[in-house]
Parts: C-alpha cells; sequence; structure tokens
C-alpha cells in the first residue's frame, strides 16, 4: 500500500465524517443498533445459563463433597478471587468472562502472528500470568487482613478478664483500635449476642468464620472461658498475643524474601526484554524473530518461560504463604 493510496483513503475517511455531522446522517445506526441488540440477547441468555449452572453447583456442593482435582482447585482460586476483590461476580459469570476475553485476546494474536497454535500458547501464557498476577495481590490482601485482626486481638486478649463480649465492647467504644474493614463484624457480634437472640456460642463462631482461620484459637479459648471460667483463667489469652509477635515477626522476614524474589526476577525480565528490543533495531534479526515461522516460535517459547517462571515463583511463594492458619 502506498502513500498516495493512505492519503487518498483517510481523505475519504474525513470528508464522510464531516458529510454525517453536517446533515446528521446516520449510516450505520440501524446496524450498530442491531448489533447492540443482539450483544444485550445473547448477555441475557448467558445471564440465565450462569445463574442455573451455580444453583446446581450450590445444591450438589450441599449433597456430595467434591473431589480434589484440577477443577476444584480453579473453584477454590477463582472463588479466592472473588472474595478478596469483592468482585460483583459468581464462579460461573467469571469463567464465561474469562473464556469471552480468551477468545478475544486469542484472534488479536492470531492476527499478529498468522499462526493459530503458537497464538493460543501465547494467550495461555499470558492468563497465566494474570492470574498469578492477582494470586499475588489476593496474597498481599490476606497479609493486610491478618494483620488486623492480630490488631484487635491484641487490644481485647488484656482486656477479657471482664469477659469476651465486655472486652470486644470497650475495644469498639474508639473509632481507632479496630479497623474498619473488619469492624463491622464484630459490631454485628454485640448486636448479635444483645439484640439479636443468639447464644455466645453462636455469635463467637459466626464471628469467627467471618474473619477466618486465624481467629480460631481466640474462638476456642474464648468459648472455653465463657462456659467455664476459674480463677486465672483469663491469663490463657495472653498466649494470643505472643503468638501474634512472633507471628508479625515470621511474616516480616517472609515479606522481605518474597520481596526480593519478585524484584529479582521483575529485573531479569526487564534486562531480557530490552535486550531483545535492542536486538530488533538490527534489520535481519527483526526480520527473522517477527516474520519467520521458527522466529515466531522461538517469541513464543520466551513469552511462555516467562510467564511460566513468574508463575512458578508465586508459587512458591504461596507454598509458604501468609502466617495465621489453623493451628
Amino acid at each position: 500500500m502506498n502513500t498516495a493510496l493512505i492519503v487518498s483513503l483517510l481523505l475519504g475517511l474525513a470528508a464522510f465524517a464531516c458529510f454525517n455531522m453536517m446533515f446528521n446522517v446516520r449510516f450505520f445506526s440501524g446496524t450498530l443498533r442491531y448489533l447492540l441488540d443482539i450483544a444485550d440477547t445473547l448477555a441475557e441468555h448467558l445471564g440465565r445459563y450462569n445463574t442455573k449452572r451455580y444453583v446446581d453447583r450450590i445444591k450438589k456442593e450441599r449433597i456430595v463433597v467434591p473431589k480434589e482435582n484440577v477443577y476444584a482447585k480453579y473453584n477454590r482460586l477463582i472463588e479466592g478471587l472473588i472474595l478478596d476483590f469483592n468482585m460483583p461476580f459468581t464462579l460461573e459469570s467469571f469463567t464465561s468472562i474469562l473464556c469471552i476475553l480468551f477468545v478475544i485476546v486469542t484472534m488479536g494474536v492470531v492476527l499478529f502472528m498468522n499462526n493459530i497454535t503458537l497464538a493460543v500458547v501465547v494467550t495461555i501464557s499470558i492468563f497465566i500470568f494474570l492470574l498469578t498476577f492477582f494470586v499475588m495481590q489476593s496474597r498481599s490482601i490476606k497479609a493486610e487482613r491478618l494483620e488486623h485482626i492480630m490488631d484487635a486481638e491484641d487490644l481485647i486478649c488484656p482486656l477479657a478478664r471482664d469477659g469476651v463480649l465486655v472486652a470486644i465492647k470497650k475495644v469498639m467504644e474508639s473509632d481507632e483500635y479496630i479497623h474498619p474493614q473488619i469492624r463491622p463484624f464484630f459490631q454485628q457480634f454485640i448486636d448479635n449476642c444483645e439484640n439479636n437472640g443468639y447464644s455466645f456460642r453462636q455469635a463467637i463462631l459466626l464471628l469467627n468464620r467471618q474473619l477466618g482461620p486465624k481467629f480460631d484459637n481466640f474462638t476456642k479459648k474464648a468459648i472455653v472461658f465463657e462456659y467455664n471460667e476459674r480463677k486465672g483463667m483469663a491469663d490463657i489469652f495472653l498466649d494470643i498475643v505472643d503468638e501474634n509477635a512472633v507471628l508479625r515477626e515470621i511474616n516480616m522476614k517472609k515479606d522481605r524474601i518474597f520481596r526480593k524474589m519478585n524484584r529479582d526476577f521483575m529485573l531479569k525480565t526487564a534486562i531480557i526484554i530490552a535486550f531483545f528490543l535492542y536486538a530488533l533495531t538490527v534489520k535481519d534479526f527483526r526480520e527473522f524473530m517477527i516474520f519467520q515461522s521458527s522466529g515466531k516460535f522461538i517469541n513464543t517459547v520466551l513469552i511462555s518461560v516467562i510467564c511460566l517462571s513468574f508463575a512458578r515463583t508465586q508459587v512458591l511463594q504461596g507454598n509458604l504463604g501468609v502466617g495465621g492458619g489453623k493451628k
């Protein structure tokens, strides 16, 4: 395509746009509306289908214990991401959106690489990288939430001598003591005990489910203390404060190690990309890597190795994880 043809096409598009604006002509309005109606209909049917799948899954999970396989791990991963990022999706709707995006990205990569197989491999690698990145951010959210729970425990435990409910009410008197992210759960606990007819055991177990495994130890000790209180028993809560101090130190060390791992990986990746971009300034190398089939295959391998290496790095960090699980 020569320069004259490109200029002619641009001038024609500009004239067409001016004609539309000056005479208020809408050549494609009917077509656009038709396409939007089709998209709206498809979205409605997809929504109904996802709702049916969601209901069927919930019913099945109540009857049958899910088997530990790749499908179950994927469901757990996506549901965790939805909860951590507070996304307005179900597992089924998120999966549908993921599939649609996968097809769109694959089509875009096919246009660039002119090879369906390589395009699919590249797209899978990119999506693995993106999911891994969101898992990394999710782990940071969990670590922050864990810190808020430990701060709350450190305030409540020394005051528990007069009763756990009394201690929580004292801490809740100030807005600064318990972080806003978990404060509503403690307020609900107080309301359940005083106004909603819950027993202490029911209310503290509900609070435990809302705050997660880190609160298991406190919950067990709170139930024992509430129903079997004896002189000097309140000191059992002070163990939690000591455990939190040790856990903070461990998490701090792990955080430093993880940050160094991620920084080293990003630095090495940046060096590889910078070298590759610099090498593209050489004409023969550029033509080989961009236009030749063997060059496209090498590019696919490089992208896959980078994405999978990043995923492997995060898996290793996830295996060590954030402290504060079940004891």
